[in-house]
C-alpha cells in the first residue's frame, strides 16, 4: 500500500505484523519546500553548564573605569584603570576591613559564590609583613569568599537556598527570621569611652550610653571578625548615608546573612555604578557577626549579646543577635555623633514637603500617629524616619523604609501595603502555608514585624529625599491623660523644652479593672540613639529654626474629655485639619489665648476643627478633675527634666535657665 503525496512508502510487514517504513530520497529542489518543525540554529553551547553560562551575561560599566592617583589630592585628573585593577583595590579595601589585628593581615579574599566554580576568581591578600610563626592560622590557609553588592534577586537565591525560614511570600516579598531577638537589645549596647568622648558623649543618669574600654571592644572586635573569617562566605555592602552629596558617608557592612545584606541595601542609600567604583575606603565599617555570641566572661558584657561602638575607629561590631534593626539604629546614633561635628542637626523625625516647596518636621513616639500624618497624598515624602538638617536645607539620612506590620491593612496603610513587594524584607511575619498569605495580625514569632523596603517603594516619594529648610517643626504626644490641646503654638525656649522631654502617654495594663494612663518620654523623641547631652540637640534646633523662620507647634493626638476611660480621643479627621491648617499657614494667622501651668498658646478658631475642644477645660464635666489631671501631668514633666537641669551649655547658665523657664509653673 502507497501514502499519498508522500516519499514515504508501507512495503511490507516486519516484527509483529507491523508494517514497515521505507523512504526514498527526494532532489534538493524537493526538500527545499519541506517544513522543519525546528528552523531556527542551535544553541552555541556543548555542555549543560555552558548553556547555564549563556543565560546570564556580564553588566557592563557605565562610566569609564577612573582612580585618583596615589597621594594627589581632589583636584588632580582620574586615570583609567582596568576592570582587572579596579576589582583587586576592592578586594584589597575588603581584605584590609577584615583584617585581624593581632596577625596585622586581612584574609584571603575572592568574590563570588563558593557553590559556583572558582576558576578564574581573582584573589586578594591584605597586610603588613607577615611572619610566618605568628600569622599562620586556619583562617589564613583558606579564601573567604566575597559576595560584593549583590542585588535583591541574587540575595534571594542566597536566603532561600541557605538560610532556614526565608521564604517568598504571595506578594513577592521574602519572609526571614531574626532568631532569638526580635527587637534591640539597649542594655547590651556599648560605646568605647576614651578621652575624647569621654567629655563629648552623655553620660550616666537617663543617657542610653554604657561605657566600654578599648580593649574590650578591640576582643568583641577580634572575634567577630575571626567568626566571619571562618565562614566560607560573607555579604559586603558599600553604601552611603545621608541624600545631601555634601554630608555623605560612605558605610561598608559586612555580615554573614544574605538577610542582613539585603535589609542593609533597602534601608542605606544604594550607590549607582560610577559611585561605587569610587567607593574607597569606608568612613564607617559593621561587622555583623550576630549568629556568634560575645563571651559572657568579657569585661563588661552583661549577656550573650553584645552591641559595640568605637568612634574613634569609625567601627561597630554586633555579637549575639541577628535583628536588623541593630545595624540600622546602630548608625543612626553614628549619624548624631559625626553631624553635630560639622555643625548639621540629626533628627529622628518623619519629614514630607508641599508642592510650594514648604517643609515640616514631624516629632512624635509610638503611637502619636508620626507615620500617619506624615504620609499625606498632597506632600511630597522626604523620609519617615532619620533626617539632617544643614546649611543646605533638610535629607533623609537613609535610603529606605521600616514600617511596622502588625495589624497592618490595605485600608488603613495603602503605601506601606503596596510597597510589600519583590525586594521588601518581611520580619518575623507569619504566613499561610500553602499560599503564603502573609496574616499581618498574627503576633506568633512576635509583635515586632517588620518591613524594609526602599523608598522609591512609595508612590509620592521625593528622589532625591533632599528639601529646603522647614517651616514647621511639629512634636506629637499622644496624650492620654487628656489635658493637653490638641494643637499649640511654641515658642523657641517651648520648642527646645518639649523637644527635650519628647512626651506621650500610652494606656498601661489593668490593675484591678482600672486602665491608668503612663507617661512616657524620650530626650529628642529618640533617647535610644543620641550620643550627645539632649540641651546640644535641642539649642541647635532652636538655631536653625530661629535662623530660618520656622515655628514650632505640639499636637496632641489623645484624648479630650477627660482621660483614656472616661473621656474621647481627638478625631483623626480633627488632626488632619490641624496639620492642613499649619502647612497652608493659616494657624499662623489664628486669634491665641495662654493656658495655665504649662503657657501654652492655644488658636481660639481653625476652619473644620469644633472650637469648644480647642481649650481642654471646656471639654471636662469636672473642672475639679481637669485641674487635678493637669497638675499631676505638671509634676510629671517637672520630675522628668531633673536630669537635664543642671547641664550647662557653654560658660554660662543662661539657656538652661530660658529651657527651665518654658516648662511648666505651679
Amino acid at each position: 500500500m502507497e501514502a499519498e503525496n508522500g516519499d514515504a512508502r508501507l512495503v511490507s510487514k516486519g516484527r509483529a505484523g507491523l508494517m514497515r517504513i521505507e523512504t526514498q530520497r527526494k532532489s534538493a529542489a524537493e526538500t527545499a519546500t519541506v517544513c522543519h518543525d525546528d528552523s531556527t540554529p542551535p544553541v552555541r553551547a556543548q555542555t549543560i553548564d555552558e548553556l547555564h553560562g549563556l543565560q546570564k551575561k556580564k553588566s557592563a560599566p557605565s562610566t569609564p573605569r577612573t582612580a585618583r592617583t596615589p597621594g594627589q589630592g581632589q583636584g588632580s585628573t582620574f586615570a583609567i584603570i582596568s576592570e582587572e585593577d579596579l576589582q583587586k583595590q576592592q578586594l584589597q579595601s575588603i581584605s584590609a576591613s577584615l583584617a585581624s589585628l593581632t596577625r596585622e593581615t586581612g584574609p584571603k579574599v575572592v568574590k563570588g559564590d563558593p557553590a559556583r566554580k572558582t576558576e578564574g576568581h581573582r584573589v586578594a591578600h591584605s597586610g603588613h609583613n607577615i611572619h610566618d610563626t605568628f600569622d599562620i592560622s586556619d583562617s589564613a590557609l583558606k579564601f573567604t569568599h566575597v559576595l560584593y553588592n549583590l542585588s535583591p534577586a541574587e540575595l534571594y537565591e542566597q536566603a532561600i537556598k541557605y538560610e532556614k525560614g526565608s521564604f517568598i511570600t504571595a506578594s513577592g516579598a521574602i519572609a526571614t527570621l531574626s532568631g532569638a531577638k526580635t527587637g534591640r537589645s539597649p542594655r547590651d549596647r556599648r560605646v568605647v569611652k576614651d578621652e575624647t568622648t569621654e567629655d563629648e558623649l552623655w553620660w550616666g543618669k537617663g543617657s542610653p550610653n554604657i561605657e566600654m574600654d578599648e580593649h574590650t571592644f578591640m576582643v568583641n572586635r577580634e572575634r567577630a571578625v575571626d567568626y566571619l573569617n571562618s565562614l566560607e562566605k560573607v555579604y559586603v555592602n558599600d553604601q552611603f548615608l545621608n541624600w545631601d552629596p555634601e554630608h555623605r558617608i560612605k558605610v561598608r557592612i559586612v555580615s554573614a546573612r544574605a538577610y542582613h545584606s539585603l535589609f542593609m541595601h533597602n534601608m542605606c542609600i544604594r550607590p549607582d555604578a560610577e559611585e561605587l567604583e569610587e567607593f574607597g575606603t569606608p568612613d564607617f565599617t559593621i561587622y555583623n557577626a550576630g549568629q556568634f555570641p560575645c563571651n559572657r566572661y568579657t569585661h563588661y558584657m552583661t549577656s550573650s549579646t553584645s552591641v559595640d561602638l568605637n568612634l574613634a575607629r569609625r567601627e561597630m561590631v554586633i555579637l549575639g543577635t541577628q535583628y536588623a534593626g541593630e545595624m540600622k539604629k546602630g548608625l543612626f546614633s553614628v549619624m548624631h555623633y559625626l553631624m553635630p561635628q560639622r555643625h548639621v542637626l540629626s533628627l529622628h523625625s518623619g519629614c514630607n514637603m508641599g508642592k510650594g516647596g514648604d517643609v515640616a518636621l514631624f516629632f512624635g513616639l509610638s503611637g502619636t500617629g508620626k507615620t500617619t500624618l506624615s504620609t499625606d497624598h498632597n506632600r511630597y515624602l522626604i523620609g519617615d524616619d532619620e533626617h539632617c538638617w544643614s546649611e543646605n536645607g533638610v535629607s533623609n539620612i537613609e535610603g529606605g523604609c521600616y514600617a511596622k506590620c502588625i495589624d497592618l491593612s490595605k485600608d488603613k496603610e495603602p503605601d506601606i501595603w503596596n510597597a510589600i513587594k519583590f525586594g521588601t524584607v518581611l520580619e518575623n511575619v507569619v504566613f499561610e502555608e500553602h499560599t503564603r498569605e502573609v496574616d499581618y495580625s498574627d503576633k506568633g514569632v512576635t509583635e515586632n514585624t517588620r518591613a524594609a523596603y526602599p523608598i522609591e517603594y512609595i508612590p509620592n516619594a521625593k528622589i532625591p529625599c533632599v528639601g529646603p529648610h522647614p517651616k514647621n517643626v511639629i512634636l506629637l504626644a499622644c496624650d492620654a491623660f487628656g489635658v493637653l490641646p490638641p494643637v499649640s503654638k511654641l515658642s523657641l525656649a517651648q520648642t527646645m523644652y518639649h523637644f527635650i522631654s519628647g512626651y506621650t502617654a500610652l494606656v498601661a495594663g489593668t490593675e484591678e479593672g482600672i486602665k491608668e494612663p503612663q507617661a512616657t518620654f524620650s530626650a529628642c523623641f529618640g533617647a535610644a540613639f543620641i550620643m550627645l547631652h539632649p540641651t546640644k540637640y535641642a539649642a541647635m534646633l532652636a538655631e536653625k529654626m530661629q535662623k530660618h523662620g520656622a515655628t514650632g507647634w505640639l499636637v496632641n493626638t489623645g484624648w479630650s474629655g477627660g482621660r483614656y476611660g472616661s473621656g474621647n480621643r481627638i478625631k483623626l479627621a480633627y488632626t488632619r485639619k490641624i496639620i492642613d491648617a499649619i502647612h497652608s499657614g493659616a494657624l499662623l494667622e489664628a486669634n491665641y489665648v495662654k493656658t495655665e501651668v504649662f503657657g501654652l498658646e492655644i488658636p481660639t478658631e481653625i476652619d473644620g476643627v469644633p472650637s469648644e475642644i480647642l481649650s481642654p477645660i471646656n471639654t471636662w464635666s469636672d473642672k475639679k478633675a481637669y485641674n487635678d489631671t493637669l497638675l499631676k501631668l505638671g509634676g510629671l514633666f517637672k520630675k522628668n527634666f531633673e536630669v537635664f537641669a543642671n547641664y550647662k551649655i557653654g560658660t554660662d547658665n543662661n539657656l538652661t535657665e530660658e529651657i527651665l523657664a518654658a516648662g511648666p509653673t505651679f
